[in-house]
């Protein structure tokens, strides 16, 4: 092995991940920490203030409401505890860091969410069926002071929010308080002028269809980073054809793009340059681009001379189960007889 670390074979060499070799970006959420505490503090008076209220008022969306800033007090302390793992440095055992449990915070807080909505559809849908009095101006006070609140926490991760999941989630779960505040304040003032108490589930129902409608994409994000596909926003076919591009290269393949977290991409890939490896400088060059034009964070390229031929573990055992489950059919087709 060379101090750099690269190992050199007599058929390919392997470009490792030195310090020199690839920039780690830990996730913005490290800056956020003031930004959770405040947030959490603020979520739990408000569940407090708008739970009691709610009872006394007999109101179905402030405690609805009430229930789904609790789920958000959960959400934030997960996304919280996440970007704090994020930052502990890799050990024997998890070489990767803990990166990654961002990845489940944001899952988490997702099925939080849905999980939220269906509580508060069900509570409208009873109020709706068994109507009950409410107290208009009492809904309208606290409903806008949970608005004002949810709205602050909510700006407390606008600008993290675009670059890293775990933190959109927090942002999500904010804004969506905010949004179930507000119409539950709105619905406040429409009882308190007409009486109608209806109003109230009815606007909670509006509310939980755009809740879902925005946490959709949240989920669907989780789910791909947590089954490591390639993260939003990277051109693997951009990545390939770069690679493809560098001097010396003939074929490019064994490529992998995944995320290391909710902020930071791995790739794995074997370039194939007949004329050997083309010294750290070169490689050193192209996981700097890497970085800087695609943005993936953590590199490893083996070089091939491609005197064999190499294919990827996964298709090899993609084609073999296919190969199985042909045989299995026609094992399984009728004989004709002749």
């Amino acid at each position: 092995m060379s101090a750099d670390g690269h190992h050199d074979h007599p058929h390919h060499s392997h470009a490792g991940h030195g310090s020199h070799g690839h920039h780690h970006h830990h996730a913005p959420a490290n800056g956020h920490g003031r930004a959770f505490a405040l947030a959490v503090a603020l979520n739990l008076v408000i569940v407090v203030v708008q739970g009691v209220y709610g009872v006394l008022a007999h109101s179905a969306a402030l405690l609805a409401d009430a229930g789904h800033n609790l789920s958000d007090v959960l959400g934030l302390l997960l996304a919280w505890g996440a970007a704090w793992l994020a930052t502990r440095r890799p050990s024997a055992r998890y070489t990767f860091g803990f990166g990654s449990s961002s990845i489940l915070a944001s899952l988490a807080n997702a099925a939080l969410l849905l999980v939220a909505c269906g509580a508060i559809l069900a509570e409208a849908i009873g109020r709706l069926v068994h109507p009950a009095p409410v107290a208009g101006l009492d809904v309208f006070v606290v409903a806008t002071v949970g608005m004002i609140v949810n709205g602050f926490s909510a700006w407390l991760f606008m600008r993290g929010q675009k670059d890293d999941i775990n933190i959109r989630g927090a942002f999500l779960h904010m804004a969506a308080d905010a949004g179930v505040s507000a119409a539950v304040a709105v619905s406040g003032l429409v009882i308190l002028g007409t009486g109608w108490s209806w109003v109230d589930p009815a606007m909670s129902i509006v509310v939980v269809l755009v809740i879902v409608r925005g946490t959709w994409g949240l989920l669907r994000e989780s789910v791909r980073l947590a089954l490591a596909a390639v993260p939003e926003g990277i051109d693997i076919d951009g990545i390939r054809l770069f690679l493809a591009q560098q001097h010396g290269v003939t074929d490019v393949h064994d490529l992998h793009v995944w995320a290391l977290s909710t902020t930071g991409n791995a790739l794995s890939a074997h370039l194939v340059m007949p004329a050997g490896h083309p010294g750290d400088a070169a490689l050193d060059a192209i996981v700097s681009a890497l970085g800087t034009r695609f943005r993936v964070q953590h590199v490893t390229l083996q070089v091939d001379l491609g005197t064999s031929v190499h294919r990827c573990a996964l298709d090899m055992r993609a084609d073999v189960q296919a190969d199985v489950h042909s045989s299995e059919q026609l094992g399984a087709a009728p004989h004709s007889h002749t």
